[in-house]
């Protein structure tokens, strides 16, 4: 395979894989919002949370069949792009992948129906209970992929043997050093995401009409899950990076711009690193303290890139989109803080902010999905050039499909996306502009 049709092949995938954490991250997000709706409907005046969860109920459901749809080309591209993957870690993914899946299925067929159509089937407090059941078998699901994934960056509880792993431990594998980091990272996204686009969709309304009952107790949950959840990121971030400087030490090296060991370490806050003489040009610094991102090899030097023989990821790509995720997330704090502190005085009432801070909350509904696409690339590409880290490379494990034919394929699968993408904000967009109203059926009318 040539190195065009490699890079093809990783970005096709790669576009696969963010695609369906956008929507996954969206559905679990929203899938706990409804069961604080749905259960504080039972300790408090229940109209404005009735209200609340029958609104965003849809929302979930649309986000759901999403997440689910594109899961399908998720798994279909790891056997077809990477043929040679699962033979070295099937031992490991195989039954990590069969949990996801059968979460899946049992989530859906035992919960998600009587949640979505059993509200006046059921009595309050058996309906709550099965949203809540709906919200932990999302986390679940999600929890597997995160086991994988982590597992493939910090491979603990297995050994390779015969090019291929066998598992050992599957304490070890499941709750790996990197888990419960990566775990965090993904929940406060998703709550994030979820915070962001409910706070932008009711600003959106507020523009038109003012907001009700329902559309205030929202407003107000939402702001401050997204204030407190800035703050856990923050924390969240700072555990992975030290993971990352342990276990990882060359994509810490290349997230730094670190280029020779044992040269005092500065932080680099922006610079455009120059891979071909191994220096950073028009950089800004913070003098000292940059220890803290990076590995040590075993006399206790820090490690640069010198150190790894061409085999680190590529420099630039892992700088900038480590930033770029942290610039969205410093502005997302900003903005999270300042609608906190502005909401708190007018009573959760997002139609009597001002006009402009209504159309930021607009603009930065989206924003938790390009934080997760920034930390996508950052997470992918920095484990670049392994699948496994320290063992088995992208190239081992690539097919032998053509560049015309991948190319081909992404376009096609990009269109779908770009199609599902415009059809979810139409959606969107009409529900926030004229609410959701039930159709009532009667005998002899569709």
């Amino acid at each position: 395979m040539t190195y065009s049709t490699l890079w093809l092949s990783q970005i096709q995938f790669f576009s696969s894989l963010g695609f369906m954490l956008m929507f996954l991250a969206l559905e679990l997000g929203l899938a706990w919002m409804l069961a604080y709706f749905r259960v504080r409907s039972l300790l408090a005046s229940p109209a404005p949370y009735i209200g609340a969860y029958r609104f965003w109920v849809r929302i979930f459901a649309l986000a759901f069949i999403l997440s689910f749809a594109a899961s399908l080309p998720v798994l279909i591209q790891l056997g077809s792009l990477w043929p040679g993957l699962m033979g070295k870690i099937g031992d490991v993914a195989g039954p990590l992948l069969a949990a996801g899946i059968l979460s899946v299925f049992v989530f859906k067929s035992c919960f998600l129906g009587a949640m979505l159509f059993g509200e006046r089937r059921l009595v309050p407090k058996m309906h709550a209970l099965v949203v809540c059941m709906v919200a932990l078998g999302a986390t679940i699901m999600a929890f597997w992929l995160l086991v994988l994934v982590s597992w493939a960056h910090v491979p603990v509880g297995a050994e390779l043997v015969n090019d291929s792993y066998r598992v050992t431990d599957w304490l070890s594998v499941v709750f790996n050093p990197a888990l419960p980091w990566y775990a965090a990272l993904f929940l406060l996204a998703s709550a994030l995401i979820s915070a962001f686009l409910v706070m932008g969709v009711i600003a959106a309304q507020a523009l038109r009409r003012p907001c009700d009952e329902s559309s205030q107790v929202t407003f107000r949950f939402a702001a401050k899950v997204a204030a407190v959840c800035v703050v856990l990121q923050v924390l969240a971030v700072a555990g992975a990076v030290q993971v990352t400087a342990h276990y990882q030490p060359a994509k810490a090296a290349a997230t730094a711009a670190y280029w020779h060991s044992g040269a005092d370490a500065d932080i680099v806050l922006f610079a455009w690193p120059d891979t071909e003489h191994a220096v950073n040009r028009s950089a800004w610094v913070w003098p000292g303290t940059g220890d803290f991102w990076l590995g040590r090899d075993a006399q206790g030097r820090l490690r640069g890139l010198d150190q790894f023989g061409g085999m680190s990821p590529p420099v630039a790509a892992t700088f900038w989109s480590f930033r770029l995720a942290g610039l969205v997330g410093l502005l997302m704090a900003l903005v999270a803080w300042v609608t906190l502190w502005r909401a708190r005085r007018v009573g959760y009432d997002a139609s009597a902010l001002s006009r402009v801070w209504r159309r930021v909350l607009v603009g930065m509904g989206c924003s938790g999905w390009a934080m997760l696409i920034a930390g996508l690339v950052y997470v992918l590409l920095g484990a670049y050039p392994y699948a496994v880290n320290g063992t088995i490379t992208i190239s081992e494990i690539a097919g032998d499909t053509s560049f015309a034919v991948l190319a081909l394929s992404y376009a096609a699968y990009m269109l779908f996306y770009g199609l599902f993408i415009v059809g979810f904000f139409a959606m969107l967009r009409h529900v926030s502009r004229y609410g959701v109203v039930p159709v009532a059926r009667r005998r002899g009318r569709a």
